[in-house]
């Protein structure tokens, strides 16, 4: 039987898979369902079945500092009084335009590389994939603040220029570092849009941030490995200048913001995406059987490749547990059905 990892290759290749692959994310509170409703993580972990195994700590979200507050490596503190997945920036790490007496982190910090050789031994079928969040634009705003950022574009640019490439090289560096061992892909984080395009708008994204993902993407590309980009928003403008650079996977893809039909089906061959189950409309507040038949109108889009099922963003506390059993039922089905193999 072909193993989830030939599978999800298939896809990033641009070929037809035997059946659709998937792999959905849960937020504290729903994974927290799951495990309750299976006896434990280790159940849970198997009845979702997912095809990725995420590897690495997207963020570095490592030191605890008491009073629902955690610091990332970066130096950034996050409130997680209301939001417990990641939180509310406190202050700002880089008051003023200048990365004057700042020290950047360690990109090789061993807490970022010392579980990927027992994860993959545990689940060597699956595809494996190396996170790095809030790699260049997300990264630069948690140190500088969105609105002072923002204000930088304009006022400072030569500030934006140093500390989106002093950015990019710590990615790089990690990259470099990842790819040491035997993993498929890089994964990289950072929202650039809104409900209604771009959050900096598209020519500074061409000026800052094209020429940094050319670098980082390339370093991806020497290697022989795939790469993806989550970015939440409607940034659908991008997709050709992604592809270009050699993006491979596109996540969280949400109907909300794009026609997620129509670009399945123009940029299938050349750009896969991961998504398109509404985590804002349908799985909050449709009924199991709409879920299903959303849920089957996806999978069959996705026969011919170019496409992971999943929720367009990780599940939400106010998803219903019976939705999600719906979402997860309707992929192992379609995979069962779509290898003649009996249920």
């Amino acid at each position: 039987m072909i193993s989830k990892r030939e599978v999800v290759r298939k896809v990033f290749a641009g070929q037809r898979p035997p059946y659709v692959p998937w792999h959905c994310q849960f937020t504290k509170e729903p994974w927290e369902l799951l495990c309750a409703h299976y006896g434990g993580a280790d159940a849970a972990e198997e009845a979702v079945d997912n095809h990725i195994l995420e590897l690495g700590s997207a963020i570095g979200f490592f030191d605890d500092i008491g009073n629902n507050r955690v610091r990332d490596v970066f130096g950034v503190v996050w409130d997680r009084s209301v939001d417990r997945d990641i939180g509310n920036v406190e202050g700002h790490v880089l008051p003023e335009p200048t990365l004057e007496g700042y020290t950047f982190p360690d990109p090789l910090d061993k807490r970022f590389f010392q579980d990927i050789p027992s994860k993959i031994g545990k689940q060597p079928d699956r595809f494996r994939v190396f996170y790095l969040g809030f790699s260049l634009f997300e990264r630069a705003w948690t140190l500088r603040g969105m609105e002072n950022l923002m204000f930088d574009l304009i006022d400072s640019p030569d500030f934006v220029h140093e500390l989106f490439t002093a950015i990019a090289d710590y990615d790089i560096a990690q990259v470099r570092e990842a790819l040491k061992y035997d993993i498929d892909a890089v994964y990289f984080g950072d929202d650039w849009g809104q409900q209604q395009g771009l959050i900096m708008g598209k020519p500074f994204w061409d000026e800052y941030i094209k020429p940094q993902l050319r670098r980082m993407y390339g370093v991806v590309r020497q290697a022989g490995k795939f790469q993806m980009i989550h970015s939440c928003g409607d940034v659908d403008e991008l997709f050709d200048d992604l592809v270009d650079l050699g993006l491979n996977c596109f996540n969280p893809f949400q109907p909300e913001v794009m026609d997620t039909t129509a670009l399945l089906k123009a940029y299938r061959g050349r750009l896969a995406f991961h998504g398109g189950l509404s985590t804002q409309r349908t799985l909050p507040h449709c009924t199991e059987a709409e879920v299903r038949r959303e849920s089957r109108r996806l999978l069959d889009q996705g026969r011919e490749g170019g496409y992971i099922f999943a929720p367009s963003h990780a599940v939400e506390s106010d998803v219903p547990l019976a939705n999600i059993l719906a979402f997860l039922d309707e992929a192992r089905l379609h995979a069962i059905q779509s290898q003649g193999l009996s249920s």
